[in-house]
């Protein structure tokens, strides 16, 4: 006997195909029990939403046209076994981690109700999913959701976009009109990469500066794929530049052991020393965001080039530690 998957897949496909067809062809041509057509009947209409009718003058089923078929309902063409329908779950927990404000889980959570119906006496199992598995956000900038809705629109439909961005680090305010290109998730934090049509160039803007939206009639320029990451994913974290310097760390023993799994880049490189040091090579182009991950292990780490990002370390560390002198204790001579 076909699997159920198998049955209402061929159901819903002759009720489009052929418009209408009575009870008893389905039972001839499913070989299968009168019951068994029932309850394929009823999966379909109850559990998979599917517009079935059934018109009793005529002894027939066909699809109703009044609730718009292909609009909403349509038999998926990949089915889903249980573990990969609790992955599924599992991947719209994370989604709702990186996403607390909800901008993109409000449209997913309809998807969600119906996973969990198909699910139907295992539905336990996708409820424990949401308590056994915690994401913890960094500390990121939050977007607005109906700002953050509007740039994934421009981006999905190909079309520019313009909007009002704050420049925190110049208190500047300015009108721009971009052609996006992609989106980045970045330490909790949403960007968007365009083509600054106001600059002539590429940008990356952070959405949560991004205000009063308004998407465009006309086509977003493409601009190709390389050329978006050879600009932006050559350096070293969100901030991109023209000129690549690779930084030279060297971890104390102590701190190689967890930085020893760690990817700061894609294209470093690393070796472990024989005192069981590690040394490992960054790519960057501003030192903005590399200096904060360096600080972050204090005295474990020693910069060894280039010059200036060591001697910017240094009075960065020097300045950090003038602010704690008073609580240092006193040395004696």
């Amino acid at each position: 006997m076909a699997t159920q998957t198998a049955r209402v897949t061929r159901i819903e496909a002759m009720l489009r195909l052929r418009g209408h067809i009575n009870f008893q062809a389905l039972v001839q041509e499913l070989e299968v029990s009168p019951a068994t057509v029932k309850r394929d009947l009823a999966f379909l209409r109850d559990q998979l939403g599917c517009p079935i009718k059934y018109n009793r003058a005529e002894d027939v089923y066909r699809l109703d046209p009044a609730k718009g078929v292909g609009d909403r309902f349509e038999i998926p063409g990949l089915w889903l076994n249980q573990e990969e329908v609790l992955a599924l779950l599992i991947s719209h927990q994370l989604l709702a981690g990186l996403d607390p404000n909800g901008a993109l889980a409000r449209h997913v959570d309809p998807l969600l109700e119906r996973i969990r119906q198909l699910l139907g006496d295992q539905e336990d199992q996708s409820m424990g999913v949401s308590q056994r598995l915690l994401v913890m956000p960094t500390s990121g900038r939050q977007a607005d959701a109906q700002y953050f809705e509007a740039v994934c629109a421009a981006l999905l439909r190909r079309k520019q976009l313009t909007f009002n961005y704050f420049t925190r680090s110049r208190e500047q305010a300015s009108t721009r009109l971009v052609s996006p290109q992609r989106m980045v998730h970045h330490r909790n934090t949403w960007y968007l990469d365009a083509w600054c049509h106001d600059r002539q160039a590429l940008r990356r803007f952070s959405l949560d500066a991004i205000t009063d939206t308004a998407l465009q009639k006309e086509s977003a320029i493409e601009c190709a794929q390389d050329s978006v990451e050879a600009y932006f994913d050559i350096g070293y974290g969100v901030y991109a530049g023209a000129e690549l310097r690779h930084a030279h760390l060297v971890f104390s023993p102590w701190a190689a052991k967890w930085v020893v799994k760690e990817q700061w880049h894609r294209n470093q490189t690393q070796r472990v020393l024989s005192d069981k040091r590690l040394e490992l090579v960054v790519p960057y182009t501003d030192a903005a965001e590399l200096k904060m991950d360096i600080m972050r292990y204090g005295a474990e780490v020693e910069v060894l080039g280039p010059p200036e990002l060591r001697e910017d370390l240094a009075l960065s560390l020097r300045c950090a530690a003038n602010q704690y002198d008073e609580a240092l204790p006193a040395t004696s001579s």
